[in-house]
């Protein structure tokens, strides 16, 4: 297909509130040498989104300097990580078949080359993302998905809260039988956490809100907790042998009292920090009792691998809240912050 010169963008310009996610005509971009372009389908919204907006990461020694995922934004910036859509021009010495193929782009920047690399960096925040007619991506992130029977918006869904759900579930080495606690179960990642884990033959109990109860059990919970209800009890009563695998969103309270009811060996897993950063347990029960808590960012290219067979068995159905046009990026957003919905906000160029 013939590609045109410029394309419509949604990007900010600064770090701010949703007023500072500006429309623009831009260029579209070339791929160069070992890239593929991708003409957008779908490009799903995830925390990252806003808090990359807002600046609200922090950095090594200063917790309230205003910085992207990892560092410093580039501005302007497109925002967006999670694509799914078809490639449209090749770069220099990328297969030719690949022309026309169905994707999704692992949207992590790397720190090394191989299976097991770490993510430094973010599509949508260290380079330029989705939010876009179209985007580029290096060949190696992008994975052919004309096979599965997920459809565009659900496919794109996928890529930061799956990844990330299951890089928790790796990391935190979740078996068939064992117990999994679940936290922020109504969100992007907790959804994905709860479907993954049932998946992987665990017996989840998710903790939500008392209004969305119904479909976090949906997605497969066997047990709901109300967050706003004493969660120690409820958890106690819950698993009175204790919990072997915390998958937990929320950290703060969630955390120092919960990590108590871990059994012997327990392994507590954080990738997010929603219920507060600046944590406090007691040491003892961590080397006393041989466990483990494990920070996790994302997914490696291993976990995203998995992820992208999953999907090609339909082994896991992302649910889909709402649906926007590119120009409301900045409503779009606006309803993701506010956390009413259940399941994942996409923009469809």
């Amino acid at each position: 297909m013939a590609v045109p010169d410029s394309m419509r963008a949604m990007r900010i310009t600064a770090h701010g509130g949703p007023e500072v996610l500006e429309p623009a005509e831009v260029a579209v971009p070339v791929p160069q040498a070992g890239e593929v372009l991708v003409k957008v389908s779908a490009a799903a919204l995830n925390n990252t989104d806003l808090w990359t907006r807002e600046g609200a990461y922090g950095r090594p020694g200063e917790p309230g300097a205003l910085s992207g995922w990892r560092g410093p934004i580039d501005f302007p910036r497109i925002q967006g990580a999670d694509v799914a859509g078809g490639i449209v021009a090749l770069g220099a010495g990328v297969d030719p078949r690949l022309a026309g193929r169905r994707v999704v782009i692992d949207p992590a920047i790397y720190d090394a080359e191989g299976p097991h690399a770490n993510p430094v960096g973010l599509m949508g925040s260290e380079r330029d993302g989705g939010y876009a007619e179209y985007v580029t991506a290096p060949v190696e992130r992008v994975h052919d998905m004309t096979q599965s029977p997920l459809t565009e918006v659900q496919l794109a869904a996928l890529p930061t809260a799956y990844g990330t759900a299951l890089g928790m579930i790796e990391r935190g080495r979740l078996r068939k039988g064992e117990t999994a606690l679940v936290s922020g179960a109504s969100g992007g990642v907790g959804l994905a956490l709860v479907q993954i884990a049932v998946a992987r033959g665990a017996r989840v109990l998710a903790i939500s809100s008392g209004p969305k109860t119904a479909a976090v059990r949906a997605a497969g919970a066997h047990e709901v907790l109300d967050r706003a209800r004493d969660l120690t009890g409820q958890l106690r009563a819950a698993a009175p042998s204790g919990i072997d695998v915390a998958l937990d969103v929320v950290a703060g309270d969630t955390l120092t009292e919960g990590l108590p009811l871990l059994r012997e060996g327990g392994r507590w897993v954080v990738a997010g920090a929603l219920g507060g950063y600046d944590v406090a347990f007691d040491v003892r029960r961590l080397y006393l009792h041989n466990m483990q808590v494990i920070g996790s960012s994302m997914h490696t290219p291993t976990h995203f691998a998995l992820l992208m067979d999953m999907a090609r068995r339909a082994e896991v159905r992302p649910v889909v809240a709402a649906t926007f046009p590119l120009d409301q990026a900045a409503r779009a957003q606006e309803v993701l912050a506010a956390r009413r919905h259940v399941g994942k906000i996409v923009l469809c160029p």
